[in-house]
């Protein structure tokens, strides 16, 4: 099995999968192939992928039973640890979304931060805590 993931790939590189592929969501496309068509496939792939990113992965004889590679610039790149393939994350630029994080300085480790106190508290075990 052949699933190939695409986004903001050029229409171009869609056509040329769709080919080759069922494309059953939006840029996503899914077959069965050999490895020699899987390295033609993924050679088109790297070579007009341009400002877009995709995901290529298949079933191989491995202990995960899939294998996959990403190409363009994505937070998402594969690491492998012990002898398994995991995602890991890059550092993200900073967005609209992180600056509103900033100016809310919300905090999931500390919640007492997001508690408003109030005169209505709850007595527990001797201490009272006030929630509103």
């Amino acid at each position: 099995m052949l699933v190939i993931v695409t986004e903001a790939v050029p229409d171009r590189l869609r056509g040329y999968l769709s080919r080759w592929l069922l494309e059953i969501r939006a840029g996503v496309f899914i077959g069965e192939y050999s490895t020699r068509v899987r390295k033609v496939i993924t050679k088109t792939i790297t070579e007009n992928h341009e400002t877009g990113n995709v995901v290529v992965a298949w079933s191989t004889n491995t202990e995960s039973g899939f294998d996959f590679e990403t190409y363009g610039s994505d937070r998402r790149i594969p690491i492998e640890m012990d002898g398994i393939k995991l995602v890991s994350f890059l550092p993200s630029t900073n967005t609209k979304r992180d600056n509103e994080a900033d100016q809310n300085e919300r905090s999931l480790t500390t919640p007492e931060k997001d508690i408003k106190h109030s005169d209505n508290s709850v007595e527990n075990g001797g201490s009272s805590k006030s929630f509103s």
